[in-house]
This record gives structure tokens, C-alpha cells and sequence, in this order.
């Protein structure tokens, strides 16, 4: 899932598109994809890097250059911010499968953002940028699914995992209707976007 804003002006009116804002002169690049984020959708990212320079010239009316950004927001953290900052009316969450027909290279620009999030969940522990503090292995499993688009075997996946030194077991379960389930945490001397669990 992801949020699109839907556009106020022209062109493309009505369109939705990437939330995107201007640079500040006062300010880095970071901080105004993280400003922007916040203030086009009242939400705060778990993880957030630059990812490409967009500027083929007949991209805009007007000659823009875009420096992308994506970052990663955990469910949890995404409904407590909504609970107390409602999203803009203007704002909405779409399935990467089942896009609208997207303002501008838009829809390039999630293209890309995909094929880089889809690359880097193989050699990274970037799938902690989409989970609570502790999580199941299944909790786990779910998000490399998600995100790589197609099922992991799940004796193979828990054999992988529990052999990366990117988990740490808790002394937690969770509770429900099959038997306990063990809580993990990532090793936090692991940097998110280093070596982690194979897939």
C-alpha cells in the first residue's frame, strides 16, 4: 500500500500522484522529503532514503528535476499518527497492484521505488522499516511476501532466518488461536539497511 495525494491544481487535475513538495532554502534534502511526507500526508516514516534524480526533459510543462525519496511506515505507527492527525481529505492508500492512472512520471517513479524496495529486502534487514518492535516470524514472512510479491516456503524461510544473527528472540509470545508464537526483535547492532536475513 501506499499514499498518492490527489492534485488541487494543474495540470493534471484531479490526478493523483506521488506526495512531492518544493526545497526550502534553508534546508537539506532529507529534512524536506521528511517535512514533505509529513505535511502532504500528516504522516512520519520509519525509514526514509533518497532514491533516484528524476529529470527527462519533457517530464512537466515546466522544466522540474525530482529528487525522489521513499520511505518505509509501519502500520502500527501509521494508524496511531492517523488517530491523533487525521490525513489530508486530499490523501488516500492504494494497492501497488491496482493503481489509478497516476500525474506525470508518477507512475515511473513507483515503478522504480519497487523494483529498489523488491532488491534490497534480498540483502538488507530493510523489512524492519514495515514492523512493530517485535514481531513473529510469520509477522516476518508476511512482509518479504508482500513486498517480493510471491509465497516463501515457511520451514525454509524460519531455517534462513533463525540462522542470521539480524534476529534476536525475546522471552514474549503471542497468544492466539494456534499454539504460542515466540516475539523477535532485530539485532539493533545490525544497521537497517545492512546485510540481513536471506531470503
Amino acid at each position: 500500500m501506499l499514499p498518492l495525494v490527489r492534485r488541487t491544481r494543474g495540470p493534471f487535475l484531479n490526478h493523483w500522484a506521488v506526495p512531492g513538495g518544493w526545497l526550502r532554502e534553508d534546508e537539506g534534502l532529507d529534512d524536506a522529503a521528511a517535512r514533505t511526507l509529513d505535511e502532504t500526508t500528516g504522516l512520519s516514516a520509519s525509514y526514509l532514503e533518497q532514491l533516484y534524480a528524476f529529470g527527462e526533459v519533457d517530464r512537466s510543462p515546466t522544466r522540474v528535476v525530482s529528487i525522489a525519496y521513499w520511505a518505509l511506515l509501519r502500520q502500527d505507527l501509521v494508524d496511531a499518527q492517523l488517530s491523533t492527525r487525521p490525513a489530508p481529505e486530499n490523501v488516500a492508500w492504494f494497492d501497488v497492484d491496482d493503481l489509478p492512472t497516476l500525474a506525470f512520471d508518477h507512475d515511473r517513479i513507483i515503478a522504480y521505488a519497487l523494483w529498489r524496495l523488491r532488491n534490497k529486502v534480498a540483502y538488507s534487514r530493510i523489512a524492519a522499516g514495515l514492523l512493530p518492535d517485535e514481531f513473529t516470524l510469520s509477522e516476518l514472512r508476511e512482509v518479504y511476501e508482500a513486498v517480493l510479491g510471491r509465497r516463501l516456503d515457511p520451514s525454509n524461510f524460519r531455517r534462513l532466518i533463525e540462522g542470521s544473527e539480524a534476529l534476536v528472540p525475546t522471552e514474549s509470545f503471542r497468544t492466539g488461536k494456534h499454539r504460542p508464537a515466540r516475539l523477535f526483535r532485530y539485532n539493533a547492532e545490525v544497521a537497517l539497511a545492512e546485510t540481513g536475513p536471506p531470503t
